[in-house]
């Protein structure tokens, strides 16, 4: 039977009755941008132009949703007085979706919200409170593994970082292109971190060796992950509207064979996802377009991995009285106690 379409939600897809399956989150957050904005409205800009979106997925075989049941909630806007505070507001917020229950897609936003998505993974059954279990896997321009972006440790730029600083066990990035001095020694030196550049895997004559290195590592790969798509890892002509657009990048394909691979690999369980840094392009919907087909990529990915037993709901965890966390507390050279 054909679904009501409902434009409010992600694909057009109204939720249905029952345990849900995809939960699609936009966190409307912009507080440390540093080049273009309006990264706060990048979230909405996706689902609106996902109403244009093809349902049927080749890889998946049919149309969405498949018989799952998604929701999509309304835009999360934090209203804190402080960043940390409002990341507090967000962890918070993201923290009920990731009990095993559901796959959740966050919607971003700057990469600033990559942080709280991690620490809220620390409550997956499959991480169980130790982020050493966890791996991060990346697609970017940027390292994202600043100390700090003028003073603030909690940039968008610093995202990665915080991440590793949280205890994430590892960090897998490709696309890379655009990073600091500092950033490139942290790449040698923390040996959590692999990354691939974009001027080895987009080389025009051995870039295909360093891309199936790249794919490799993704299907060695064990544990519960969390997939991160910053859509500038994309070449810019793709994503002109992203709030720092590089030269140089991914091929859009390369992004839908990163996510297939990915979800692909029997050992491991994609508990979460997020696709951001989505700015509204105004005088053409591309860059929003692009996203709203990688996420519902990603979408159609888990939906088969768990058709073929490589997701599972997961009995939830009794923790007690472990004390909540805050970022407010937090220090830089890592998680506070």
């Amino acid at each position: 039977m054909d679904e009501v379409f409902d434009a409010s939600q992600f694909l057009g897809l109204p939720a249905r009755s029952g345990p849900v399956d995809v939960a699609v989150i936009p966190l409307a957050y912009e507080l440390t941008t540093s080049y273009g904005m309006g990264t706060a409205d990048g979230p909405r800009a996706c689902i609106q132009a996902s109403a244009q979106v093809e349902l049927f997925d080749q890889i998946l075989g049919e149309d969405l949703p498949a018989g799952a049941t998604f929701v999509t909630l309304e835009d999360f806007e934090a209203q804190a007085p402080t960043l940390r505070l409002q990341l507090d507001e967000m962890l918070g917020h993201a923290m009920p979706w990731l009990n095993g229950q559901c796959f959740p897609l966050f919607l971003g936003g700057e990469h600033g919200i990559l942080p709280p998505i991690i620490q809220a993974a620390s409550s997956h059954p499959l991480v169980d409170g130790d982020l050493s279990k966890l791996t991060v896997v990346q697609l970017d321009a940027h390292a994202d593994l600043r100390s700090h972006l003028n003073g603030e440790i909690f940039s968008h730029a610093c995202a990665a970082s915080r991440s590793l600083d949280l205890g994430v066990g590892r960090l897998l990035q490709a696309g890379v292109r655009a990073y600091s001095s500092e950033e490139a020694q942290r790449i040698v030196s923390d040996q959590r971190i692999t990354t691939f550049f974009a001027r080895d895997t987009q080389h025009p004559h051995t870039g295909g060796v360093a891309w199936s290195k790249w794919l490799e590592e993704l299907r060695e790969l064990s544990g519960p992950v969390h997939f991160t798509l910053d859509i500038d890892g994309l070449d810019g002509a793709l994503v002109p509207a992203t709030g720092t657009p590089v030269p140089g990048g991914l091929s859009y394909w390369q992004a839908v064979e990163t996510i297939e691979v990915l979800f692909a690999n029997p050992h491991i369980t994609v508990i979460s996802a997020d696709v951001n840094e989505i700015t509204p392009q105004h005088d053409t919907p591309l860059t929003q377009f692009t996203a709203a087909c990688l996420g519902t990529k990603i979408i159609a990915c888990h939906l088969l991995a768990k058709r073929e037993g490589r997701w599972k709901r997961t009995e939830l965890v009794e923790r007690g009285d472990a004390p909540s966390y805050s970022f407010e507390h937090f220090k830089q050279d890592g998680p506070s106690p």
